[in-house]
């Protein structure tokens, strides 16, 4: 792989993250709530859930995950479902208050890295898609393990830096409203689980 293979292939990636996914918004909703250093360990879920998936597509295993379509619409759908039920837990826990913020009640770091970790892993056609991905930048000429942690590596740096810039941006935005306007963090937090809930359902709709 040459170093100009390697910037074409940043540069898909850029595009593909230049509009905001689940996880971004997962992340937006978790920091706004928990603080931008405790929503890292959401981000740290999510990238496992990927290095897994990138694993998987480098052992060849995207035909197996494909062929199970019963497989892939479980895993999608308890992903929406867990979602949607910690976004509404949120809001409604919000509306208890009667107009007084409530004190933090932050979720725990195992609990954060599990909401990664799940919204990313309620996309199983990561797979698929990494497995489609990678054969377009790798040389038949060189030894292709190098070149696969080449590209997984690159992409999990990339995510990365996304995955933190919108938590800074749900932390600016927390740090933005204070006292009463308190409620409407945990009521935007609790929007923000829903609304990657939703691109999940519709990303399962459109596969």
């Amino acid at each position: 792989m040459t170093v100009e293979t390697w910037a074409l292939y940043v540069g898909t990636v850029l595009l593909f993250m230049s509009t905001p996914g689940p996880s971004h918004l997962l992340m937006l909703s978790v920091s706004a709530s928990n603080g931008f250093q405790r929503s890292l360990a959401t981000a740290a879920g999510d990238l496992t859930a990927n290095t897994f998936q990138i694993i998987l597509a480098g052992l060849g295993l995207a035909a197996a995950l494909h062929a199970s379509k019963y497989g892939f619409s479980v895993v999608k759908w308890l992903g929406v479902g867990y979602l949607i039920w910690l976004g509404m837990r949120q809001i409604i826990r919000s509306f208890k208050t009667h107009g007084v913020a409530a004190p933090a009640r932050r979720a725990s770091l195992k609990a954060l890295w599990a909401r990664g970790f799940i919204t990313s892993a309620a996309n199983p056609k990561a797979v698929v898609f990494f497995a489609a991905l990678f054969p377009q930048f790798l040389s038949s000429t060189h030894s292709l393990l190098p070149q696969i942690l080449v590209l997984g590596f690159s992409y999990i740096v990339i995510d990365g830096l996304f995955l933190s810039a919108y938590g800074k941006g749900g932390n600016w935005i927390a740090a933005k409203l204070s006292g009463r306007k308190q409620i409407w963090v945990e009521r935007f937090a609790g929007a923000g689980l829903i609304g990657a809930a939703l691109l999940l359902g519709l990303k399962s709709q459109r596969s």
